[in-house]
């Protein structure tokens, strides 16, 4: 047997062994406060990367889409009542928005990799980035759309009659349509070639 084997197998024996030290007790209560501490920070991070300072803190985003945004109804109405870039692009459930993170680790590696680190480079990626996220929310049928808008709370007698007929025929449960097949470039220009309505 190798040292490096033995080595290795010493750890496994003594990870294995039993504590002579510590009680069983006290190594449970040790556990268990790191993992209250571990879950609080990992917690606490997630929530920071949801915020949107941190979202627009590249040039990337800030440059491009959060000046869109900034003319939107998303970002001033008559309510005051603002959505953020988390809100639309990460879920509220843990188990989604682990899935949305990780994810976004791909746009992470953009910025890293510089794909999209200029504006042209930007605007040459845009519709196949749009059409990643327009795809996203018509798998989860619009899920973050619906966290603050739902046709049981619309009144459709003040819409517009497209308005009106299009949300009238979209809540019938068979229609196949969320919010995304409809409302593209509700809060970000549309790309160049992007369709509006499917």
């Amino acid at each position: 047997m190798s040292d490096a084997q033995k080595t290795g197998t010493g750890w496994l024996a003594t990870l294995r062994k039993p504590s002579v030290r510590y009680s069983l007790l006290s190594l449970l209560g040790g556990g268990f406060v790191a993992g209250i501490i571990f879950w609080g920070g990992f917690n606490t991070a997630m929530e920071a990367t949801n915020q949107l300072e941190f979202c627009i803190s590249c040039h990337e985003m800030r440059d491009n889409v959060y000046q869109e945004y900034k003319k939107t109804i998303h970002y001033t109405n008559r309510t005051g009542v603002r959505a953020v870039c988390s809100d639309c692009h990460v879920p509220r459930d843990w188990i989604h928005k682990m899935g949305r993170k990780i994810q976004a680790s791909q746009e992470v590696w953009g910025k890293l990799t510089g794909t999209i680190d200029t504006r042209e480079k930007f605007q040459a990626k845009r519709l196949e980035l749009a059409q990643h996220e327009w795809a996203r929310m018509k798998k989860s049928d619009s899920r973050e759309c619906r966290n603050c808008h739902s046709y049981d709370g619309m009144n459709m007698e003040i819409q517009n009659k497209t308005g009106k007929k299009k949300h009238t025929q979209a809540a019938l449960a068979d229609s196949g349509k969320t919010c995304i097949d409809c409302h593209k470039g509700i809060a970000h220009e549309l790309p160049e070639g992007a369709p509006t309505e499917e």
